[in-house]
């Protein structure tokens, strides 16, 4: 199963995907969060025969929802919108994320594809648990 990982921003989108066995998260892209941001990722499902996509839930410590969750919980129900059309093939999740920007940075030092690193890390921790459930 391949996968799709979002560490979304308001500037800058990160994204990252599974190789072809769905075990090695890759960072693959920082796209702008503009208006083509939503085609790009479609584009992305397409061609990569996406069958899971794992958005990155923000929330404070506290567990308490923070403003840039309610942008993702909404761009989380537009991205589901489009996929519709997919016959319900893609799958649309969230999964807790903590810091994984910092994470990225303290592995790699500041660079432009730093938002895709903490997009696989926000992968690699999914897989993670997907994995540690079913043993």
């Amino acid at each position: 199963m391949r996968l799709l990982a979002i560490d979304y921003g308001e500037k800058r989108v990160g994204i990252a995907s599974t190789d072809d066995s769905g075990s090695f998260a890759l960072p693959r892209a920082v796209w702008p969060n503009d208006g083509t941001l939503v085609d790009k990722i479609l584009r992305l499902v397409a061609e990569g025969r996406i069958e899971k996509i794992v958005i990155g839930e923000s929330k404070n410590l506290d567990g308490s929802i923070n403003p840039i969750q309610k942008r993702i919980e909404a761009f989380k129900h537009e991205l589901k919108k489009h996929l519709s059309g997919l016959a319900g093939r893609v799958e649309v999740v969230s999964h807790p994320e903590v810091f994984t920007t910092t994470e990225a940075r303290r592995l790699q030092g500041q660079t432009e594809m730093t938002d895709a690193s903490a997009a696989a890390l926000i992968l690699k921790s999914f897989l993670d648990t997907m994995y540690n459930r079913e043993a």
